[in-house]
């Protein structure tokens, strides 16, 4: 069991990581949850093309002895294995790094000359600071602790 106010999220991280690897996956992101009275751990993978249903279902079987073994939650709880999706969530540094030059969508916590929502193409993001490029060819930065949430934009052409 993770130790009494330890990071649940790292201890599983670091406990599932390596089936990721051996199955050529990557985790993207571990959440835990509590939605109404019930907990969720909601581990999100990814690979290059894309993840399927049978990648879904092989890491879930792969770390399902290892959760139990290693006991990491008190409380019980439901596994989700799923894709971050289209529209991921940008969360980690390294979401950022990766989305370099692609377009994302974000939603600000205060609006900014009365507007909340921005989308555009993701410069630079250094220590917390995001620089986008909008469409009309303005720069717009902002901290990573003023959105709401920073999101993949699929829908970009």
């Amino acid at each position: 069991m993770a130790k009494k106010g330890g990071n649940t999220v790292q201890f599983v991280w670091e406990l599932v990581e390596p089936y990721a690897k051996e199955l050529g996956l990557e985790i993207w992101d571990v959440r835990f949850v509590k939605e109404g009275a019930s907990w969720y751990l909601r581990i999100f993978i990814d690979k290059e093309g894309g993840v399927g249903i049978d990648d879904c279902v092989d890491f879930s079987h792969a770390i399902d002895k290892p959760l139990d073994d290693a006991d990491p939650i008190e409380q019980s709880y439901c596994l989700e294995v799923s894709s971050p999706g289209l529209e991921r969530d940008l969360v980690r540094p390294e979401h950022f790094e990766k989305c370099l030059g692609q377009s994302i969508m974000v939603r600000l916590i205060r609006p900014v000359e009365n507007q909340r929502d921005f989308v555009g193409t993701l410069e630079s993001f250094d220590d917390g600071n995001i620089t986008l490029r909008l469409d009309d060819g303005s720069g717009f930065t902002f901290t990573k602790k003023e959105a709401s949430w920073i999101k993949l934009n699929d829908y970009a052409e």
